[in-house]
């Protein structure tokens, strides 16, 4: 069975304050836990929120990163930065990276690639807007990401691999996806990595889903069979949501 995964991206909130209480008031309640667990606060507290997750079953993950080791690229993190602050986990190719920053399949590729270079495990994101759904293109456009991010990589390159699907036009937007559509995408993700790196590998890899996720609608998500967890936004900013979304995986999955 593969171990399911609950992973919080803050995204740009909280302050140093705010992410210090939040990670102690979650790290208070799991010490040990079936269901993997992982934060991704902004850059600027990464190291604050290590030391507040002391001994905790928490993993720390960062919402981004460049490819290069480094050099002259102002602003940007590099993995070894990443690990130098005890990340485990990146996140790549999110929504807003790519719908409001602009980022390409091309550059996310480069990306996912510096990042299993390094040691570190990428959580890939996909997913369709609203208008691609409509136009019932969400396969097509799903596809295309997974091919353009995973490029020529071997499936012993990607061991360490996460896809978050997350449907565009039901991020933050209090439109949500019901189980079985967000199933029907993930065995899709399943069946594509199936043809392309065989069943054994695809039986492996851990599908979050990332739309607008809740305590009230997360036992009914993670009972579906192809999906394996949840990337999490705004409910992963209060510890009682956030548990409530973890202890909903445990039970669908009868942990």
């Amino acid at each position: 069975m593969r171990r399911p995964f609950v992973a919080g991206n803050w995204k740009m909130n909280l302050n140093q304050a705010e992410a210090v209480k939040l990670v102690r008031e979650l790290a208070e309640e799991l010490k040990s836990n079936a269901v993997e667990v992982g934060v991704c606060p902004p850059f600027v507290y990464l190291t604050s929120v290590a030391v507040a997750i002391g001994d905790a079953e928490i993993r720390l993950g960062a919402q981004d990163v460049y490819f290069e080791s480094n050099g002259a690229f102002t602003g940007e993190i590099s993995c070894q930065m990443l690990q130098d602050v005890c990340c485990e986990y990146v996140i790549l190719g999110h929504s807003e990276r790519r719908h409001v920053i602009g980022e390409t399949d091309q550059l996310i590729h480069k990306k996912l690639q510096a990042v299993i270079s390094s040691g570190l495990k990428p959580i890939l994101c996909v997913g369709e807007t609203i208008e691609q759904r409509d136009a019932g293109r969400t396969e097509k456009v799903v596809q295309e990401q997974l091919a353009g991010g995973l490029g020529d990589l071997s499936a012993a390159q990607l061991g360490n691999l996460v896809i978050a699907y997350e449907p565009v036009w039901a991020i933050g937007t209090g439109r949500n996806a019901t189980p079985d559509q967000a199933q029907d995408v993930h065995r899709f993700i399943r069946g594509w990595l199936t043809q392309k790196f065989g069943p054994q590998f695809a039986q492996s890899v851990r599908i979050q889903y990332g739309g607008s996720v809740k305590p009230s609608n997360a036992g009914e998500l993670m009972a579906q069979t192809d999906i394996d967890g949840a990337l999490v936004g705004g409910a992963s900013l209060k510890a009682a949501d956030f548990l409530g979304i973890i202890r909903a995986t445990a039970q669908a999955k009868g942990l």
